[in-house]
């Protein structure tokens, strides 16, 4: 959600999200930020994304702050 908002103010021709699983409810929320959502399962029995999947460990902050670092887009710097 806080991606497609930040995203939307740059003007992008179109915003299209995918994603596994998720509450219907919360798609209704993703719909008003993005032009087309998919999602491949929508259980009404949602508590949380772990449990429809086998191998779900949590990330360290520091961990995906390294990969964020990692795999951030190359800027061009003037000198």
């Amino acid at each position: 959600m806080a991606a497609l908002q930040s995203l939307k103010p740059q003007g992008p021709r179109e915003l299209i999200v995918a994603v596994p699983v998720a509450p219907p409810d919360r798609l209704d929320e993703l719909r008003q930020y993005a032009d087309a959502v998919i999602c491949l399962s929508t259980p009404e029995a949602f508590m949380a994304v772990g449990q429809f999947y086998e191998d779900f460990r949590q990330v360290e902050d520091d961990e995906a702050v390294e990969l964020l670092r990692a795999f951030a887009p190359v800027t061009a710097t003037t000198t």
